[in-house]
């Protein structure tokens, strides 16, 4: 997992500076499906899935949610997109940013690419999408 790089200004101005983090207030957080690399510049718009139907979906930032462990996160939950109506995507990356915003907090290379077309839903089964800070 990559930070982008706005977000990596703010964990430093954070550390460095004491200033808080912008998004620190959220209380969700969007994961999105991208067709390749958003990249550490990119915005969550970046490469994102076009597939008909398709929208992000808003997970909470909670302990009910995630469990982190260490230097990983993991979902406890079940996150599912919406049944592709239409069109078709691989997917190879996800993003998380805070609800409604572009700004890419952090993204990742899938295990293996997904291939979505119609009838097809994408999701990610409770422990299988985990995030690790190295």
């Amino acid at each position: 997992m990559s930070f982008g790089n706005t977000t990596e200004t703010d964990i430093l101005n954070l550390i460095m500076l004491g200033t808080a983090l912008p998004w620190a207030a959220a209380t969700e957080l969007d994961i999105h499906l991208h067709t390749a690399s958003p990249g550490e510049g990119g915005a969550s718009t970046v490469n994102e899935a076009t597939y008909t139907g398709y929208a992000v979906v808003t997970v909470d930032r909670a302990a009910t949610d995630w469990t982190v462990t260490g230097n990983q996160a993991v979902n406890d939950n079940l996150i599912q997109f919406v049944v592709c109506g239409g069109g078709s995507n691989v997917i190879t990356h996800a993003s998380i940013t805070p609800q409604g915003s572009t700004q890419v907090i952090a993204f990742s290379a899938l295990g293996s690419p997904l291939t979505v077309e119609s009838g097809v839903q994408v999701q990610f089964g409770a422990g299988t999408l985990t995030l690790t800070l190295d």
